[in-house]
């Protein structure tokens, strides 16, 4: 597979896309050397398709994530449009993505494309797949992921009559790929230790440069203390984060409220650390220490420009820092093992970290409803105790 071509990134963030219903696709030149016509349907219908989930930022990253990687297989590789593939196809695509060629896979996430003269170019330095801990593996979520997204494409491909059945739902060896964990997976989250590091490191951001991470500071307590997503703290199409969303009840209580995953809205309680950590804050940006009802000023303001953060890339980049900055120090100061696992953590550890540390002091219902989970279920995910009990059980077992 050395000889394969390395692609490029078929589809822009979701900020710099334009309407694929009202502007279609007239030319593959830009991707291909020899796009037919097929090609050009094909790009056209999935650009239609992932355009249709750009109400949750993140469900659109994933649906594009997929969807491209299937399109520079069918074209790179297999050489088919989408409506001549059948069921044997389907198999050799997911076998291909648990072994990607070598040039398609990269060592860092960067962007897609660049902006250079005012032109939106790719990035010679993007890659389809990327690595983690050294290495590309495939998970078994990543692989449910795949599973799920081409089977509801394909559907869409049904609907608009490009393709007369679903290839996905025709493979009867799914099982293979996909395994049933007796136990449920566990939940990625930082140590104590960790935590510790990482929020002490925001706080000497912040105090040797204000200006810029005292926003560092409340962006890493926002996401610990409130649980909050990624996706909840930028601008959005359907939400935008405002300071007034921090509201208090008659009988003093502060709530913050957002729309969170599947558009739902919720109201989370804020603790009384969360509101002196929003107060700092805001006396960082000279604003009153509260909110006064319905204020519209962003919740994340930009350094540069008026107006709040309108990429999750910016988040990642702010609380990445922060966590390089922790594992250096961790290093520095012998905890070598803690600082190489703090590497492998993204921006999602942050809210289950703060909701593993809550469900071990809080009732699990009131932290259900303030992480937005749809059933009490996914709370229990995060109780250690009966695993720490049965480790404890097992822990003086004789072999002899």
């Amino acid at each position: 597979m050395s000889d394969i071509k390395t692609p490029m990134a078929f589809f822009d963030t979701l900020e710099q896309t334009r309407n694929p219903f009202k502007y279609p696709v007239l030319s593959l030149d830009h991707l291909l050397d020899d796009a037919g016509e097929d090609a050009l349907a094909d790009y056209q219908c999935a650009s239609e398709f992932i355009y249709s989930y750009r109400g949750s930022a993140d469900t659109y990253s994933t649906y594009r994530r997929e969807i491209e990687h299937f399109l520079h297989w069918c074209w790179l590789v297999a050489k088919k449009s989408l409506n001549q593939l059948v069921r044997e196809d389907m198999e050799d695509y997911v076998e291909f993505s648990k072994q990607p060629p070598r040039g398609w896979i990269g060592n860092k996430n960067v962007p897609r494309y660049l902006e250079r003269e005012g032109q939106r170019l790719p990035n010679a330095a993007w890659r389809p797949y990327v690595k983690a801990a050294g290495e590309y593996v495939m998970s078994q979520s990543a692989l449910q992921s795949l599973f799920s997204v081409l089977s509801s494409f394909f559907n869409f491909l049904l609907q608009e009559q490009r393709i007369t059945a679903n290839p996905v739902s025709q493979m009867r060896q799914k099982s293979k790929y996909l395994r049933r964990h007796q136990n449920p997976g566990k939940i990625r989250r930082l140590s104590p230790l960790q935590w510790d590091y990482v929020i002490d490191a925001a706080e000497m951001m912040a105090a040797e440069q204000p200006r810029e991470h005292e926003r560092t500071l409340f962006v890493l307590n926002a996401l610990f203390a409130m649980y909050l997503r990624i996706s909840e703290l930028v601008e959005t199409p359907r939400w935008q984060p405002q300071m007034g969303h921090f509201q208090a009840d008659q009988e003093g209580n502060w709530w913050f409220n957002t729309v969170g995953k599947g558009n739902k809205e919720r109201e989370i309680s804020v603790s009384d650390a969360m509101l002196s950590a929003l107060k700092r804050y805001r006396h960082s940006r000279g604003l009153p220490a509260l909110p006064a009802p319905g204020e519209a000023s962003p919740l994340v303001h930009k350094t540069r420009g008026k107006g709040g953060l309108t990429s999750t890339r910016q988040i990642r980049g702010i609380v990445q820092k922060c966590f390089d900055t922790a594992a250096a120090t961790m290093r520095a100061e012998g905890f070598c093992e803690d600082a190489d696992r703090l590497a492998l953590a993204t921006v999602h550890w942050l809210r289950h970290t703060g909701i593993s540390e809550d469900v071990k002091h809080r009732p699990r219902e009131h932290v259900r409803d303030d992480a937005g989970h749809g059933s009490s279920a996914i709370t229990d995910l995060y109780i250690d105790v009966e695993r720490a009990e049965r480790h404890a059980s097992a822990r003086h077992k004789q072999i002899r």
